[in-house]
């Protein structure tokens, strides 16, 4: 039966280690962002017969993976094994030894048999033990540096509010503070599972359950119509605008009629903030721009601000281009990146701010526990870059060309407005008040930055 082995030193006690992957939202942190995955059902905890169903998609093909946990072992082992699956077998242990130091070593032993067998098992073998090392480099330095952030922080376990949990940013931030130990109320449009903390809210009804918001330590706001699912129509403008405006006034209006309000309100908005500014350096206190995305931004802040009235510290914060292939703007543009017909778009000057999606959900988590962080705060990388330079560092780490630009007539011509706000304009937005506040950001540079989230090896490196 063929066999991997992948081992990580961690630079954590092994009791931190353990109780990570023990809490809710361990597998989702592990699951690598290049690939369409998600968890579609689960049946009692890790320990002995727990199952998990994950389930795959490779363009249109669904592929279900059945797991049930076994050998649990508190604070040494627990083991994953197939029981139903695209694997002839699979038998996954995960092994914690305390080292000195207070450091830990994690051991991951995998035994399989390929779907058919020997006839594949020299093909598949050489394909698996490359994907796990793929995916295991990626795991480790996840895994590192959410207990890096966990660690620096020593308040007690907050609960916390969010609208748009089950989003793009919002899953990952969900799971980012479970594991850490936290309490996530998912504020949701549906009909609230109250076994996990649901808060019920119809924001276009300007209804929401206000009284069981009341004591929580924090809300966040991640909801809102996406800018950019297809042309901007007079009534697609609209539905954006209420969707931000209204749903932020919803809830800063919930908050000052609360008896304990939370101790911080976060709430999103975008450098479109700021307009179409070329290579200015802008910072929180640079004046707004022009056009509808402005505008917009403008006034959403200005409802956000509103909670501010009872005492509440506010904070705005002002989101870049947010990396990661599991969606928004990256997720979007891979596939004829991957095919070779990617290229910048327009001139290619324009500037592109940018941030990790990892960063962006530790400077949500900076933003809970920072006392002096209030007021508009921009989520973006200290290194902004022209659209030219995303362009050829997105096809270096994918190792493809990058021939074929856009012209600007073309944007337009296809995406109308939307793309001349989107694609077209840039500004050169910078973390001031971020890096101020003493938030430090693990990805700096874009090619580090995609190379994390594709899992592949930086060029050069």
């Amino acid at each position: 039966m063929p066999r991997i082995m992948h081992e990580a030193e961690l630079p954590f006690p092994v009791e931190q280690a353990w109780d990570w992957h023990m809490r809710p939202g361990a597998l989702e942190r592990l699951m690598p962002p290049w690939e369409d995955a998600r968890v579609v059902g689960r049946e009692g905890g890790i320990g002995d017969g727990g199952t998990v169903h994950l389930r795959v998609r490779r363009g249109p093909v669904k592929v279900d993976f059945k797991v049930r946990h076994t050998e649990f072992e508190p604070g040494r082992l627990f083991t994953d094994e197939q029981y139903s699956g695209p694997m002839g077998s699979w038998v996954h242990r995960h092994e914690f030894e305390p080292r000195g130091g207070g450091a830990c070593l994690i051991r991951d032993r995998i035994a399989y048999e390929p779907p058919l067998g020997s006839v594949t098992a020299a093909l598949a073998g050489s394909a698996l033990e490359g994907e796990a090392k793929r995916l295991f480099r990626f795991r480790n330095r996840r895994l590192v540096r959410d207990l890096a952030r966990h660690a620096a922080y020593d308040g007690p376990p907050l609960r916390v509010a969010v609208t748009g949990a089950s989003g793009f940013i919002g899953s990952a931030l969900r799971h980012f503070l479970t594991t850490g130990g936290h309490e996530v109320l998912p504020i949701v449009r549906r009909r609230p599972d109250r076994d996990l903390g649901e808060v019920y809210w119809d924001p276009m009804e300007r209804k929401i359950e206000g009284a069981r918001l009341e004591g929580v330590d924090a809300l966040v706001h991640l909801a809102g119509e996406s800018l950019s699912r297809g042309r901007w129509t007079p009534v697609g403008k609209e539905a954006i605008w209420k969707s931000r405006v209204v749903g932020t006034r919803v809830l800063a209006d919930a908050l000052n009629r609360l008896r304990d309000p939370p101790r911080v309100f976060v709430s999103s908005s975008a450098v479109g903030y700021y307009g179409n500014r070329g290579s200015e350096r802008l910072v929180e206190r640079s004046r707004p721009g022009k056009g509808f995305l402005a505008d917009l931004c403008r006034e959403w802040e200005n409802e956000a601000f509103i909670a501010g009235r009872s005492g509440v510290r506010v904070v705005v914060l002002r989101t870049g281009l947010v990396l990661s292939p599991a969606g928004g703007a990256l997720g979007t543009m891979l596939l004829p990146f991957k095919m070779g017909i990617g290229g910048r778009l327009g001139s290619g000057r324009q500037y592109v701010s940018w941030i990790d999606h990892d960063d962006l959900v530790a400077l949500i988590f900076h933003a809970l526990v920072t006392p002096s962080l209030r007021g508009p705060v921009n989520a973006t990388a200290p290194h902004p870059v022209t659209n030219a330079t995303f362009t050829t560092k997105l096809g270096h780490v994918l190792r493809r060309p990058t021939l074929l630009p856009v012209p600007s007539l073309a944007v337009r011509g296809l995406f109308g407005e939307m793309g001349g706000a989107l694609l077209l304009d840039g500004a050169r937005v910078l973390p001031e008040a971020a890096m101020r506040d003493g938030f430090r950001f693990d990805f700096e540079g874009i090619g580090e930055s995609l190379a994390f989230q594709l899992g592949r090896r930086a060029p050069g490196s």
